[in-house]
């Protein structure tokens, strides 16, 4: 009975080994797939920090192109809103000549009649200018505004408050909202 005690323990304990063997065998395995799982964990964080660099710069250049267009657009509706600017500007001492041109008082019928089509011309003249959005600047009675006007000179006149407009000196005028000659005025101290 020793002798297959002794070989029943033999073969326990060959059983016991290859056990521990195929348990060495899977540790080494498992220790292995974490090492591995550690190197991959280590690439995965490495690719993920990537991408989200990458989406930031994305939203980035997103965001700047979205400015970049709303910008274009303004400036597009501005140049549109303003496109006979320089024109105007141009135009207007004509119509200051023209002004002056008919205060002249004249006797001569002839000469009156001449007058009368040089009205005729400059309400014409006048006409399309405000079609193009030309407006007076009103200074009648009205409050100093340094936006709108250009003091030249300060007087002190009984019937005024004081930065109040007293005379016009020269006709100021706006371009839709814009001012593109201010007045020059006289106001009062």
């Amino acid at each position: 009975m020793e002798e297959k005690d002794i070989r029943n323990e033999e073969v326990e304990t060959e059983e016991v080994v290859e056990d521990a063997e195929q348990d060495l065998v899977t540790d080494q395995e498992v220790i292995n797939d974490n090492n591995e799982s550690e190197v991959d964990q280590g690439i995965v964080e490495k690719l993920q920090e990537e991408k989200d660099q990458l989406q930031d710069r994305l939203l980035r250049v997103q965001a700047e192109y979205d400015n970049f267009r709303k910008r274009t657009k303004k400036e597009k509706e501005a140049d549109l809103k303003y496109k006979s600017q320089s024109i105007v500007t141009e135009l207007l001492p004509v119509m200051d000549n023209f002004e002056r041109a008919l205060q002249v008082e004249i006797e001569d019928p002839q000469a009156k009649s001449v007058v009368e089509g040089l009205e005729m011309v400059y309400r014409q003249f006048k006409t399309v200018m405000e079609n193009e959005g030309v407006e007076e600047i009103a200074t009648d009675n009205e409050m100093f505004d340094p936006h709108l006007h250009q003091a030249v000179m300060q007087v002190e006149e009984e019937g005024y408050e004081s930065n109040q407009i007293v005379e016009t000196l020269q006709k100021g005028y706006q371009l839709k909202d814009k001012v593109i000659r201010p007045a020059m005025v006289k106001v009062n101290q």
